[in-house]
């Protein structure tokens, strides 16, 4: 009889083991962005194999096979994904792009569903079930992938509108269809699963306003002790949204992604200290998800699935990506240039890999052979589509405009004197360079104390002339805070003719 191996504890030495390969493994990653930025390479896919060469078959060899912990994991990355998304989500160029995504979240995640799950019935030979999950599996648009590129190619903002609002909607119906499509006995009927989906949106949509609403109304009213604290409040409501809203069964992801907007566009203290903490969070989210994905996997498995995948994925590509876009935003003026290239810009990323797991927790017969065509999928049309995009937009001649650069301002609250520092930095492509400090017209209330340029600070006069890369001081009483702020902006925006311009620096309709 075999001898039961006695488990070791664990010491502090096992721990400061695990210490050394998590760092190591995070500035292999960080080292990745770098590569990713200059070769144009999606970093999904290099996170991705630093996962695979860990894990089985990789010069690691790390036996890696909880595809529930990765499910977990990766919801939770989603989150943080999501929630850092919405909060640099600007509303004035999302805000007319969100009827054409909420189209394109529900009819067109129906349409690309049915198409794929055709073409995997019956060009691949799959069962109905296991194509059906694919097809939802896909449809989806990944956050990460969508919000990572987009950074890098300027497009106009009704483009990365649509785009950004698309993917943090799409998720909810998806992973209500993969659920449905994974549960053991027949599928409901499509207007069950369409009340289904309406509800939970509906309730999903709501408690994410409401969250974030409240949430920005407390911390703009609200002097935390530390400006450190701001960041971590912002990022805990947003999650809270998200325990909220699935609590009440509805979308949580849904309310993490609009809580998030709401908290993005409401003028918090610190707010470039927050960005900066949740663009942190989020590379780190998907560093780790990407990273455990890549461990999920078996590589020699899935030269089995290699030709099922590229087939499945040249039916999403070609046919149903392109008829989803064309069939939802048939009520929508938009030329044919920009439909293409939302049609090609349709990116897949790791939230289909994690959705390709709730088979496999579930037990759906042939859930490893779905995981295994997800995966090549995503991998093989990622490496096509992400360095192809900006290529793709200057033949199509789609450019984005030449808008010039918001200002970046940090808000201090003074809360014993009853107002606010606020810290203005003026960037290269601003136009408040040239104008004079007089010329602001800052409300009665608020004045420039300090500027600070090229390391040396002075206290302004009124016909000291703002430039490039300056840094103002500004207080402001606690009425005249945000009217303060609204004029920087459309002085930022407008320059010497922001008296003609409104407060966010757009022209007013005649």
């Amino acid at each position: 009889m075999r001898a039961r191996r006695k488990e070791r504890p664990l010491t502090v030495h096992h721990l400061n083991q695990l210490l050394l390969v998590c760092s190591l493994v995070l500035l292999v990653a960080v080292a990745a962005v770098r590569i990713s930025s200059r070769s144009g390479l999606p970093s999904l896919l290099l996170y991705l194999g630093i996962g695979v060469a860990m894990g089985q078959d990789g010069i690691g060899d790390v036996h890696f096979d909880n595809a529930e912990l990765t499910q977990v994991i990766g919801y939770a990355a989603l989150v943080v994904i999501l929630a850092e998304g919405g909060l640099g989500t600007k509303w004035k160029e999302v805000r007319p792009a969100l009827p054409a995504a909420a189209v394109l979240s529900t009819i067109g995640v129906a349409v690309s569903v049915g198409v794929t799950a055709a073409g995997a019935h019956y060009l691949v030979g799959l069962d109905w079930r296991p194509a059906l999950i694919i097809g939802a599996v896909v449809s989806s648009t990944d956050a990460a992938a969508v919000f990572s590129v987009l950074r890098k190619v300027p497009l106009p903002s009704r483009i990365t509108g649509v785009l950004e609002a698309e993917s943090g909607f799409n998720d909810a119906p998806v992973v209500i269809l993969v659920v449905a499509f994974s549960t053991a006995g027949p599928v409901d009927d499509w207007y069950v699963l369409l009340g289904t989906i309406a509800l939970e949106l509906a309730i999903g949509a709501a408690i994410g306003i409401a969250v974030g609403w409240l949430g920005a109304y407390g911390l703009r009213h609200v002097a935390l002790p530390a400006s450190g604290l701001y960041p971590i409040a912002v990022m805990a409501i947003a999650v809270a949204a998200y325990a909220a809203g699935a609590m009440a069964h509805g979308s949580g992801f849904l309310a993490v992604y609009l809580a998030s907007m709401v908290l993005g566009n409401a003028r918090l203290p610190h707010w470039p200290a927050t960005r900066g903490f949740a663009e942190g969070l989020g590379w780190l989210a998907q560093i780790g998800m990407f990273v455990l994905l890549g461990l999920l996997v078996t590589p020699h498995e899935l030269l089995d699935d290699t030709w099922h995948a590229i087939v499945i994925g040249l039916v999403l590509t070609m046919v149903a990506r392109p008829l989803e876009v064309v069939l939802s935003l048939v009520p929508f003026r938009m030329p044919w240039q920009e439909k293409a290239l939302l049609s090609w810009a349709g990116l897949r990323g790791a939230v289909p890999i994690i959705l390709a797991t709730i088979p496999m927790v579930n037990g759906v017969e042939d859930s490893q052979r779905i995981f295994n065509i997800v995966f090549v999928l995503v991998v093989v049309y990622t490496l096509v589509q992400g360095p192809t995009l900006p290529w793709l937009a200057k033949l199509l001649r789609i450019g984005g405009s030449s808008e010039a650069a918001d200002l970046g301002i940090e808000s201090a609250p003074l809360e014993r004197l009853r107002g606010h520092l606020l810290s203005v930095a003026i960037p290269e492509a601003s136009r408040m360079h040239g104008v004079e400090v007089a010329e602001l017209r800052l409300p009665q209330g608020a004045a420039v104390t300090l500027i600070v340029r090229e390391g040396e600070s002075f206290v302004p006069l009124p016909t000291t002339v703002l430039r490039r890369g300056d840094e103002l001081l500004v207080v402001a009483t606690d009425p005249v805070r945000d009217a303060a702020e609204k004029r920087l902006r459309a002085v930022g925006h407008g320059g010497k003719l922001a008296s003609w311009l409104g407060t966010d620096g757009e022209k007013h309709q005649s």
